[in-house]
């Protein structure tokens, strides 16, 4: 366990901000540490990184807090409910699916288990539970996509198997439309961004084949995946007070390949505001232009496809949640 004072310096900045730079985390770890109930200011635990502290405020840490494991969402969650599918706004920092560290490719089979945090889907089905006055066990859902734990936005999970097999087909065949908003670094110009990701580029990560130190082609039996991103130029931002500027995008997915945005922007020399993992090389090049932000500001913003059953044309919009618009202004100033 772990105390500390906030200082005036720090008065009225996040409390993800306070306890990084009380106890030397990084913003991901302090970050974590809030959302899972490890952290109390003034004796009372706070579970929201982005509550305002006030000078002379007592903060502690403590690891071994009984971590939480909470399945509530607040109501407006549900954006679209019917017999066949759901439509949520998914908060950043849970998991899509359960088992599930970077919010794609885990199995949709399994539930959290004691001591983990429930993912969207257990969270959706208890909630659905909860606005239809369900008795007995609560809904079964499909899993159909997934956005990375740290991004916010849009959701389908579908209620019948018919929506799921018509659904998955629409993925598979790029015929959902899907339209993220993302803050990256740097002056971005709009382009279209064509690449074919490997599991490893040459330095650990999934990326671009031509993008790789070294022989920019499959090797042997070696398999590629096309990407494709179209970015488009939504404004651009100052950022004097972060000493960078910085570009707010849409990025249209004509493809859906496991961290194309981060992987695109990243390769393109303008990686995602927030990123951690796919900052390093621009990191390394410019150590001092790293903007800091409390999570990836990454945000599935449109979501659009035929309804399996009623065959009508159906999209939704979602505006940037709180933490993502408190950098947008930061970054406006």
């Amino acid at each position: 366990m772990r105390q500390g004072s906030i200082s005036q310096d720090l008065a009225g900045s996040a409390l993800d901000g306070a306890v990084r730079t009380l106890f030397g985390l990084t913003w991901g770890q302090a970050r974590d540490m809030v959302r899972r109930g490890k952290v109390a200011v003034n004796g009372k635990t706070v579970t929201d990184p982005l509550t305002r502290v006030r000078a002379g405020a007592e903060v502690v840490l403590d690891p071994a807090a009984r971590r939480r494991t909470g399945t509530e969402l607040p109501d407006k969650t549900l954006v679209h409910l019917d017999p066949h599918l759901v439509v949520v706004e998914k908060p950043a920092g849970i998991n899509t699916v359960a088992f599930d560290p970077e919010g794609m490719g885990a199995s949709i089979a399994k539930r959290a288990q004691p001591g983990e945090d429930a993912a969207l889907d257990e969270r959706v089905r208890t909630l659905i539970g909860k606005v239809e006055k369900r008795g007995g066990p609560p809904p079964t859902l499909g899993v159909v996509h997934r956005i990375d734990k740290e991004t916010s936005g849009l959701v389908v999970f579908t209620r019948s198997w018919a929506a799921k097999k018509s659904l998955l087909q629409a993925f598979r065949f790029h015929h959902v439309h899907r339209r993220y908003l993302a803050i990256v670094h740097g002056k971005m110009d709009s382009c279209t961004i064509r690449s074919n990701f490997v599991p490893d580029r040459g330095d650990g990560l999934r990326g671009s084949v031509e993008k790789r130190h070294g022989r920019q082609k499959a090797v042997g039996s070696e398999k590629t995946q096309l990407a494709v991103t179209h970015v488009e130029v939504v404004e651009r931002l100052p950022g004097k007070a972060a000493g960078q500027p910085c570009t707010l995008v849409a990025c249209s997915l004509e493809t859906g390949r496991t961290h194309q945005i981060r992987i695109h922007m990243s390769e393109a020399g303008h990686p995602v505001v927030g990123d951690r993992v796919y900052i390093r090389d621009f990191a390394r090049a410019h150590e001092d232009k790293v903007v800091p932000a409390p999570r990836l500001m990454l945000h599935a913003a449109e979501l659009g496809f035929v309804h399996p059953a009623t065959e009508r044309e159906m999209r939704w919009t979602s505006e940037p949640p709180k933490d993502m618009q408190e950098v947008l202004d930061w970054l406006r100033r």
